[in-house]
């Protein structure tokens, strides 16, 4: 058992994992074809994700050279320890992102980043020049033709709206929506959104053969990681980068994923 403990809490929590990924859109741009994006989310910067484990992944990410990043939320912890560790913390958590270096960077926040009030954690991420949406789009244009990103707030808190974060213009351009939780899939996928990337769930965290994840959260319980369709919509459920509860993760390893759009 304490081998088990050492090698989940030290070995696997830091064996970064890239998931590489080709995804058909058929509303897709012909501009936008080929497009490389990455995934990252769930962060849970500093409880146990350590300074050096989040430079590790920027410095994995800037070597994939990706057209677009975007962080799905959970840039913070917040429980066990206090609201105002988790404050000091978002700021340096901030920083160390800024070191992305991509011409497009967006996030979206989760519910650990509402706890502490979404502008602590917005704020220094808009400082550093990563863009967040909440319950906003915007538009990315590319020769012409126009692919919509946009961004809900967190489903946990109650502000997830749909209706107000994806454009009107959904019913004949394609849209990516980064959600940090999985579950609101069945209402986003009657808003004509293309993809949908989410977190949250930590692919489960710790994972023994034979049975149930350890732990799910409230609204990451039926879709847990990976590929998911619904109807025409699709998503994708990154397993992410930190732990909460204990600082293990067994047989689900921290992921970084890069997308291409075809």
């Amino acid at each position: 058992m304490a081998g088990l403990a050492l090698y989940a809490g030290e070995i696997s929590r830091h064996e970064l994992s890239v998931e590489e990924h080709t995804i058909h859109l058929a509303r897709l741009p012909d501009a936008f074809r080929g497009m490389r994006i990455v995934q990252a989310s769930d962060f849970h910067y500093a409880e146990y994700t350590e300074p050096f484990f989040l430079r590790e992944m920027v410095r994995k990410i800037n070597r994939l050279k990706p057209d677009m990043v975007v962080l799905t939320g959970d840039f913070i912890s917040f429980a066990p320890l206090s609201a105002s560790f988790a404050r000091r913390c978002a700021p340096a958590c901030a920083e160390i992102l800024g070191g992305i270096e991509c011409p497009l960077r967006y996030a979206s926040l989760g519910n650990h980043d509402y706890f502490i009030k979404p502008r602590n954690v917005a704020g220094p991420l808009e400082e550093h020049g990563i863009r967040v949406l909440t319950n906003a789009a915007t538009a990315l244009e590319r020769d012409g033709q126009r692919l919509w990103l946009a961004g809900l707030g967190s489903m946990c808190t109650g502000d997830s709206q749909p209706r107000r974060a994806i454009p009107r213009t959904a019913a004949r351009e394609a849209v990516i929506l980064l959600a940090h939780e999985p579950d609101i899939l069945p209402e986003v996928a009657r808003h004509n959104v293309d993809l949908m990337l989410s977190g949250h769930t930590h692919g489960g965290q710790v994972r023994f053969p034979f049975l149930p994840p350890f732990h799910l959260p409230e609204f990451g319980q039926k879709y847990v990681e990976g590929w998911f369709r619904l109807g025409s919509t699709q998503m994708y459920v990154n397993r992410g980068i930190g732990a909460v509860g204990l600082p293990f993760r067994f047989r689900c390893p921290p992921e970084i994923t890069v997308i291409t759009l075809s």
